[in-house]
């Protein structure tokens, strides 16, 4: 510490002896920068906008992160939100208002639902559940004069449905409606929502791009004008912000995702289609097989998978379905996905919720397959069907 000015006190020495360093030395990575006040160099500075004033709006670090996802997904902007969760029900307070209706689809993931009926119907927003195969022309003439948004999801939660998008959304452009897509499936990187017309894409980036299950994270990106300003005034005006350790963590993980999907995808295939050929099974719900009543519209939109996909066991009761999870030793029974790890939950009350059934020969059970060995995977999998094969 210097000496400081000639009759300042300790305290006074201590605070301003040392300031931000002059030099910051050139790394791959950018700097972490931890603050919530901005010291701007003159006091006209102070109300001037156009640059960080509070360390809330995001610094170097949140800047490099945010133009990164910008860059994946073809954006012309994007924001950052605390969670994935926190991502999809900001995009959606950020453009709606009383009196506006959804379309959402009816295989949306489970929080974004009790979002839609706990929350928005309290402000006047009607949401209404489509089907997820429904046809393009089929679900905008579900949508009244106050049709604001449609939301999509594809693949949809635990049972991977696939929508057209590019067609969903021309007709949605044509009729002046908004589309939504949840991408956290593809990641930004299998699949580009605003090349298909979309336009708010919206990710977990807890998921895939931070890769290691330890930061919560979302991002909603877009490039129409009017939507980039919505969701900016929306994250200021709602108090949105991430840490800079938690941003740096997150743009370290972008930097490995293509491979880690690659390896995901292709693990999860694997044992996708060795899944399909065991007697405990009755179908594996996984929109890269080619058995897979969407496989046509993959092949269209997708470069590749991630790991995440659901199997319909044969009828059996629930707790041979507890006993399969049970005597499962390298899959973690969890909820989330996208990191190193496997995972495998039931699907409890989730397929309960929905507006529209579909008559499942058996339970369903979703797996996210990591980065182990597949074979090794393969082998934890048939030790717990033989469990359930027994408990049945």
């Amino acid at each position: 510490m210097s000496d400081g000015a000639p009759g300042q006190g300790p305290s006074t020495r201590l605070i301003h002896a040392v300031g931000p360093s002059p030099v910051v030395a050139r790394t791959v990575g950018p700097p972490i920068q931890n603050g919530s006040t901005v010291l701007l160099p003159t006091a006209e500075d102070l109300y001037d906008h156009s640059r960080p004033t509070y360390g809330r709006s995001g610094l170097a670090t949140h800047e490099t992160l945010r133009a990164t996802l910008a860059e994946l997904e073809g954006a012309a902007d994007c924001q950052l939100y605390p969670s994935g969760v926190a991502a999809l029900t900001g995009a959606l307070l950020a453009v709606l208002r009383e009196g506006d209706e959804i379309l959402v689809v009816d295989s949306v993931y489970a929080p974004t639902r009790r979002f839609c009926d706990k929350v928005l119907a309290r402000y006047g927003v009607k949401t209404r559940y489509y089907p997820a195969r429904t046809e393009p022309e089929a679900l905008l003439a579900m949508g009244g004069a106050a049709l604001k948004l449609i939301v999509l999801e594809s693949p949809g939660s635990l049972t991977f449905e696939l929508q057209d998008v590019s067609a969903i959304t021309a007709l949605a452009r044509a009729r002046g409606v908004l589309t939504l897509l949840d991408n956290t499936w593809g990641a930004g990187l299998l699949f580009k929502p605003l090349a298909h017309g979309v336009d708010i894409s919206v990710q977990a980036l807890t998921k895939y791009v931070c890769g290691h299950s330890d930061v919560l994270m979302g991002s909603a990106c877009a490039s129409a004008p009017a939507v980039v300003k919505a969701l900016h005034d929306g994250v200021h005006h709602l108090g949105w912000s991430v840490s800079g350790a938690d941003a740096y963590q997150a743009l370290r993980g972008l930097r490995t995702l293509a491979v880690r999907l690659q390896r995901h995808g292709e693990s999860g295939l694997a044992v996708a289609a060795w899944l399909a050929e065991q007697p405990e099974v009755a179908e594996v719900l996984h929109p890269a097989l080619p058995a897979s009543p969407d496989h046509a519209l993959f092949a269209r939109d997708f470069t590749g998978a991630c790991g995440l996909f659901s199997l319909i066991l044969k009828p059996g009761p629930e707790a041979a379905v507890n006993a399969l999870l049970n005597r499962l030793t390298l899959f973690g029974l969890g909820f989330s996905w996208g990191g190193f790890e496997s995972l495998a939950i039931s699907s409890g009350d989730q397929l309960a919720q929905r507006r529209f059934k579909t008559a499942f020969a058996g339970p369903l059970v979703r797996l996210h397959i990591g980065l182990e060995e597949p074979e090794d995977l393969i082998a934890d999998l048939r030790v717990g069907l033989d469990a359930y094969a027994e408990a049945s």
